[in-house]
């Protein structure tokens, strides 16, 4: 397979988006309306589009008078369980405006690497996007057991990348880029491209996010990047803010190029 280049995201036939918890939950949940947009201008020309959402439990904590996200599981299950329905809930409200159907499709790990659990979702998920439907993905937080999570969003949408062999993959939070070192340090400098071969042993990537709703950090992005290239899905690294842009195919974020041809493999 023959990867997608940064001047032909607009012609990208199949689109995974990702995007964080803190960009669509608590005082910025008013982006989701923007967020909605972006996604509907793709549909509108014929892209297939999959949305992996976070913020189940960033959303469902303010109806369980919580300040803080939980520590203990059940109280994480309980507001994951509360805030996924408000999530898709906001999600169709404003995919309405473009007559978009959404599609919720909460997963587990064993859902995307074992048999016959993986070959049942990529069924769906295909079958979903030949009907027209915008999957809205997500970890279903409420039932996953610890030691088989996905670790964050980020490593579910290289996952679900590679599994619907998705031509791009933009992930998407509150920094308009990958830097060499995190960008509020001196001497940060912006990442533009990062080859296919380039082993990244020079920068410094954050391992924790920027906020306390979050579990993904700059180097959940780069691991995840790189599994969803080593199977041949490009992959764009931006801010939410900057969604329209990025998938109208104007030159913003960190480019991750893909490495030509599909290796199963990579996802194990």
């Amino acid at each position: 397979m023959i990867g997608l280049k940064r001047d032909q995201v607009a012609s990208a036939k199949r689109i995974v988006v990702k995007v964080g918890s803190s960009s669509i939950s608590g005082d910025n949940s008013d982006q989701i309306t923007p967020l909605v947009d972006a996604l509907a201008e793709a549909y509108g020309r014929g892209t297939e589009v999959v949305l992996i959402s976070s913020g189940a439990v960033a959303t469902g904590m303010p109806f369980l008078d919580l300040e803080e996200r939980p520590n203990d599981v059940a109280t994480q299950q309980a507001a994951a369980a509360v805030g996924q329905n408000v999530l898709i809930f906001r999600y169709q409200e404003s995919l309405d405006r473009y007559e978009i159907a959404a599609g919720t499709v909460l997963l587990t790990e064993g859902d995307l690497l074992n048999e016959p659990h993986r070959s049942n979702t990529r069924r769906a998920l295909n079958r979903l996007l030949d009907l027209r439907i915008l999957p809205v993905v997500n970890e279903n937080d409420t039932v996953a057991v610890y030691g088989l999570r996905f670790g964050s969003n980020d490593r579910l949408a290289a996952l679900v990348s590679t599994l619907i062999s998705a031509d791009l993959l933009v992930m998407l939070s509150d920094v308009d880029a990958l830097y060499t070192k995190p960008p509020h340090l001196p001497g940060a400098e912006k990442l533009d491209v990062i080859a296919a071969d380039d082993p990244l042993t020079d920068f410094e990537f954050s391992s924790s996010g920027a906020t306390g709703v979050g579990t993904g950090g700059a180097s959940t992005k780069v691991v995840a990047a790189r599994l969803a290239t080593n199977a041949g899905t490009a992959v764009l690294v931006t801010s939410t803010e900057l969604a329209g842009a990025a998938l109208r195919g104007e030159h913003v974020g960190t480019w991750f190029e893909p490495v030509d041809g599909e290796d199963e493999r990579a996802l194990l």
